[in-house]
């Protein structure tokens, strides 16, 4: 995974949030690596329960129009990088697009982030969050560009956002703040990775039980006979 190999520190990222250098040769800000893995996290939950509950695949036609008839060849962090290197977007609107992302996925609980609308996602959130933070922008022709679709595309996509979110984009500084909170543990010590390695650090626990489990089992049978 891309962010392994960058220097991961909550205080980098919280420097990056509120003292970005927007100078032309400013660094890729680490806020999108931890997005990028947080989505992509989220992606691998969410294929295994659609791979196990057929259910869960969203049944709701608004949330479709995220969907692309292909799977584009691009992966998450790239894909956000190149957002980033034509757009300039600031950190800030990363995290809002991260709120978006969230509010939608609560509004529609059969809404999964997949590989065939994770892109439109993105750009779309990027691109209203941008409208919201920035004081300048791009067009959505501009956008549309940089996202890989059409400019009519782009218009319903952000339009149907929209409607799908109530036109409720506002995010006040608590809720930025605990937005930021929450990328902050996922790169410090028991945070997400951290987690993740308790997790793999238990399934190989319970894995040795049951290899001496059932070497137990053999010394046993072989004392019988």
């Amino acid at each position: 995974m891309a962010i392994s190999s960058i220097a991961l520190s909550p205080r980098k990222l919280r420097h990056d949030l509120y003292s970005y250098s927007y100078q032309q040769d400013s660094n890729t800000p680490l806020v999108i690596s931890v997005l990028s893995s947080l989505i992509e996290r989220t992606m691998a939950r969410n294929k295994r329960i659609a791979k196990n509950c057929a259910w869960a695949l969203s049944r709701d036609i608004r949330t479709r129009i995220f969907d692309s008839n292909e799977t584009p060849d691009m992966t998450i962090q790239s894909y956000l990088e190149r957002i980033f290197r034509y757009t300039r977007a600031g950190p800030p609107v990363y995290v809002v697009a991260y709120v978006y992302i969230d509010r939608l996925c609560q509004n529609y609980p059969e809404f999964r982030i997949s590989g065939r609308n994770v892109h439109r996602l993105l750009i779309t959130t990027v691109m209203v969050a941008s409208k919201y933070v920035e004081d300048m922008n791009y067009r959505n022709s501009y956008f549309a560009r940089v996202g890989g679709v059409t400019t009519n595309e782009m218009n319903n996509l952000e339009l149907e956002f929209l409607f799908l979110m109530g036109f409720k984009l506002h995010v006040n500084v608590s809720v930025f703040e605990s937005y930021c909170c929450h990328l902050e543990r996922e790169v410090s010590v028991g945070g997400g990775y951290q987690i993740e390695r308790a997790l793999r650090c238990a399934e190989e626990i319970k894995s040795r039980q049951k290899e001496d489990q059932r070497r137990y089992d053999q010394i046993a049978h072989h004392v019988l006979l």
